[in-house]
């Protein structure tokens, strides 16, 4: 008998920026729209099941979009209520993640910006394709 395999890769057509931060989320958001002049808005939450006993994990999820280009940012808390959206990055607190993203010039600004802010201790960019729980950020 013939077996068919099907291979799955998630679409990782985003930016992944890491963020450490002790804020909590809304407090980050009111500071990342005040110095880069955006508009981050709470939205519901980012609910996974990522433990087998079926109980779902719950992630504070923030977004903005750009309207002339579509460009579309989430802010997403790594912290759930049942364990980490990316496990294997324990000591970043939040990942901003840029769909239909912006040129290579105004990502760095973008990250140039979070960096300024004195309560963020760094903002990284991070490559979604080599972290192990990447289909977590597919949503």
């Amino acid at each position: 008998m013939n077996r068919l395999t099907l291979k799955y890769e998630p679409d990782l057509d985003f930016v992944l920026i890491a963020v450490t931060s002790s804020l909590k989320d809304y407090l980050l958001c009111f500071k990342i729209n005040r110095a880069l002049s955006i508009d981050f808005v709470r939205i519901s939450e980012l609910s996974l099941e990522l433990t087998s006993s079926g109980e779902p994990s719950y992630f504070s999820r923030y977004h903005y979009r750009i309207p002339e280009t579509e460009t579309d940012f989430f802010l997403l808390a790594n912290k759930g209520t049942e364990g980490y959206l990316i496990p294997e990055m324990k000591q970043t607190d939040y990942f901003i993640l840029i769909k239909n993203y912006l040129d290579e010039e105004d990502t760095d600004n973008f990250m140039e910006g979070l960096n300024r802010i004195p309560e963020i201790v760094v903002a990284a960019e991070v490559n979604p394709g080599k972290l192990k729980s990447k289909e977590n950020l597919v949503f």
